[in-house]
């Protein structure tokens, strides 16, 4: 039997009846990677509400504050990315060659040691050393995302993948919407905007200590499982058969119209998300006059609607598709357009929201913001319906490119935002973010499919041929799926 990248499992018959009961050491993984990407999420958006205390001169509190202007805050916002896309493609290699586990320690290690010098930092070389610091915290984190990956490849079974998946990865909103939660109340208590770092920072510190003890890089290292628990995981996921490997079809890749309104769909959500996402507690505070309490805790809530629905929309794709009421391409299609058309309605509403009408406001934000998650089932999920064999650089591609989004949009904002308590000044963001969800949405539904493409399958090389001409007919089908280039 073969993956989803063209390789030999070899599975061994599953007997459910066995599967170990009550809370295991792969629950323990999970909940260590829930919490991982907590502090993650945290630790990267710690900054965006820290920064409208950093420069508010007139508050009253005896902590250092800084003449940053817009475009200054922007480029401090943006540098995070500067080196979180450096990272993305080569980190799911070295995942595999040095372990998961430790690129995991060292990687929350870094960011979260240099989240508690922030402060020190900012006061000794002002914006510039605060800009170093984001780049580098940026690096450190590219490498999240694929040693998570690889270590739910190893530790969730099978009949559990979707449910451990799902469960690990809601920790980067859950992270979001606690570390905008709480950035308020710390900026205003006696500690003042250096408490957001400090305890981020001290949070990650503290998870890279408990994920020495008791995080793994599988079952077969880990050693307090239990023998049952290790041969139901082991049984589930089958023995790999690394003997031989797919060459990657970099130029199909490339020049693929689906592939194409792909990247176009991922770019344009993360232009929106992160707009919003680092630029809304400037706005609360500028335009909606909130104090800096109401607007942590206001700017966290549309991250909680979004964590909500990412659970209430996926269940009603599966069943939509399962139940044959949709196509798989229109289902993609249609959630894709709920993610992305609705948020651009809402952006296109808050650009006219008078001064002053903050309920309307917040409604508008936490609509444009929270169905955004709708996506998850749209572009999102739309790698392996394309090519699975090649899914995991597919997704590498897209998020880079789109995450070189999440540093022109913030830099854009800082051009646009010559006065931030200017309504109309944020209604050209508005604008241009609800033109580029129109224009990204637009693309997907025209060239967007949900087929797999020819190009997924591998190519066979001139001795794979030869031996293909020598087998009997009806083996050279089962052993397609094992040519390489």
């Amino acid at each position: 039997m073969f993956n989803c990248c063209g390789r030999r499992y070899d599975y061994r018959p599953i007997d459910l009846a066995f599967q170990p009961s009550g809370f295991g050491v792969r629950h323990v993984q999970t909940l260590l990677l829930f919490f991982g990407l907590t502090v993650a999420y945290a630790l990267r958006v710690n900054l965006s509400v820290a920064i409208v205390a950093m420069v508010d001169k007139s508050s009253k509190s005896d902590f250092d504050h800084f003449d940053w202007n817009e475009q200054t805050k922007s480029v401090i916002l943006s540098s995070f990315f500067w080196g979180y896309v450096v990272t993305q493609i080569p980190a799911g290699q070295l995942a595999q060659r040095v372990g998961a586990k430790v690129l995991l320690l060292f990687s929350l290690g870094i960011c979260s040691t240099l989240a508690v010098l922030t402060p020190l930092f900012a006061h000794l070389g002002d914006d510039k050393l605060v800009i170093t610091l984001r780049i580098v915290q940026g690096l450190s984190q590219g490498f999240i995302f694929p040693s998570t990956h690889t270590l739910l490849s190893k530790w969730a079974p099978v009949s559990e993948r979707g449910r451990l998946g799902t469960y690990c990865y809601a920790g980067a909103q859950f992270g979001t919407v606690i570390m905008l939660a709480s950035s308020g109340f710390l900026a205003s208590s006696s500690i003042g905007w250096p408490g957001i770092f400090y305890v981020s920072g001290a949070a990650g510190i503290a998870w890279t200590v408990a994920w020495f003890f008791f995080g793994g890089n599988s079952p077969v290292e880990h050693g307090s499982i239990s023998a049952e628990e290790r041969d139901f995981i082991e049984s589930s996921l089958g023995n790999q058969d690394h003997s031989k490997k797919i060459i990657t079809p970099w130029k199909a890749i490339f020049t693929s119209a689906p592939m194409i309104a792909l990247t176009i769909a991922h770019c344009s959500h993360n232009w929106g998300f992160w707009t919003l996402l680092t630029e809304m507690p400037t706005f609360m505070k500028n335009v909606l006059d909130l104090d800096i309490k109401s607007n942590a805790l206001l700017s966290s809530l549309p991250y909680l609607v979004m964590w909500v629905l990412s659970m209430v929309f996926s269940p009603i794709s599966d069943f939509l598709i399962n139940r044959q009421y949709l196509s798989r391409v229109t289902s993609r299609k249609l959630f894709n357009t709920i993610g992305l058309w609705i948020p651009m309605g809402a952006l296109l509403g808050l650009a006219f929201v008078p001064k002053g009408e903050i309920d309307l406001a917040v409604a508008l934000l936490t609509m444009a913001v929270g169905i955004n998650s709708a996506t998850y089932l749209g572009f999102q999920v739309n790698h392996i319906d394309l090519a699975p064999n090649h899914a995991g650089t597919m997704m590498g591609i897209t998020n880079c490119a789109a995450n070189i989004m999440s540093i022109i949009a913030p830099l854009l904002v800082g051009l646009v935002l010559q006065d931030a308590t200017d309504p109309v000044q944020w209604r050209t963001v508005f604008y241009i973010a609800a033109g580029i969800y129109f224009f990204g949405n637009l693309v997907f539904i025209v060239l967007g499919k949900a087929d797999i493409q020819p190009w997924n399958e591998p190519r066979p090389d001139k001795k794979d041929d030869d031996n293909e001409a020598a087998m009997p007919n009806n083996q050279n089908t089962t052993e397609r799926a094992d040519y390489v280039d």
